[in-house]
């Protein structure tokens, strides 16, 4: 059994039953079409039964959502999409709270927050308390593009979403594909790509700036070593090489951070068939508190699936 699905387990004992002790799963996946890689994403919530999912790079006009395809299997679809491009949403098991799309959700006066707001991005909701947020950080394509000043504009106005976020005292988690290698470790060849596009200083410190203090980074709480990827480009030859970087992200806040059991990169799932050139990352969390937990919860009625 891989390390991902014995984190999918670790809530049975020998008879199959579920322990007392709670626990949840997040997740995060850019799909690169959430209509072509639907089989993909389908088959990965039945095995791995995550309680949110959250996708980016959608690409999908609201209206056009499959949203039937996830119902038929017991989860129900947040979304904020348009057409070909970009594109957010937030799968979940059980019904979410006060969901939120785009940069308005937390600013609503805020000019530049409604013209950014143009793409499709940004989208959060509350699981169990806890405030997620799920982003899709534009690319920049390269330093001589407009594109690459947007991205900044972009990061300095996700700086000001989380402030607005962080008033209501709610634990947060930030998900998504931020687009930015943010250590050398995390980039395959950091002497040749550093100072490139999604691994310069200026992207750098604008994502840090934007993530304030007291979020943490909850893969690297658990992996601190360089060699773990979580997306491959399509183009020459990068996965067969496994040249890749690690540019999806699991950022968790103090009151939170304490709660992660563990943080895997769902590696096998950029080696399927037409796959996405990005892999889910998971964090599993015991969550609620145990002083918060309602030990009247019914704790038979949740299955994991079996292992591939």
């Amino acid at each position: 059994m891989d390390q991902l699905h014995r984190v999918a387990a670790a809530g049975l004992n020998a008879k199959g039953l579920l322990q007392k002790e709670k626990f949840v799963l997040i997740a995060s996946w850019n799909v690169n079409s959430v209509r072509t890689r639907l089989g993909h994403v389908l088959a990965w919530l039945k095995t791995t039964q995550p309680d949110l999912l959250c996708l980016q790079e959608t690409k999908v006009d609201d209206p056009l959502f499959p949203v039937e395809a996830f119902e038929t299997i017991g989860y129900q679809v947040h979304f904020h999409g348009q057409k070909a491009y970009n594109g957010v949403a937030l799968v979940s098991r059980d019904p979410l709270e006060d969901v939120r799309t785009g940069f308005i959700g937390e600013l609503p006066k805020d000019e530049e927050a409604l013209a950014l707001g143009e793409q499709k991005r940004v989208i959060s909701g509350l699981l169990q308390g806890v405030r997620v947020v799920n982003l899709y950080v534009p690319n920049g394509s390269s330093l001589t593009s407009d594109k690459y000043t947007y991205k900044l504009r972009w990061l300095g106005c996700l700086e000001r979403y989380l402030e607005a976020a962080r008033q209501r005292d709610e634990p947060l988690c930030v998900v998504g594909d931020f687009n930015i290698g943010l250590e050398a470790r995390d980039i395959h060849d950091p002497e040749r790509l550093t100072g490139g596009i999604m691994a310069t200083e200026a992207e750098r410190n604008a994502l840090r700036l934007a993530l304030g203090d007291g979020m943490d980074d909850v893969f690297r709480v658990f992996e601190p070593d360089a060699g773990h990827w979580s997306w491959w480009d399509y183009r020459s030859g990068a996965w067969n090489r496994d040249s890749g970087w690690r540019i999806d992200h699991i950022y968790l806040s103090d009151d939170l951070l304490g709660s992660a059991r563990s943080c895997v990169i769902d590696k096998q799932e950029r080696g399927r068939e037409q796959p996405s050139d990005h892999a889910p990352v998971v964090v599993d969390l015991c969550w609620p508190p145990e002083d918060d937990a309602d030990d009247g919860d019914d704790w038979g009625d949740q299955a994991w699936g079996d292992d591939d």
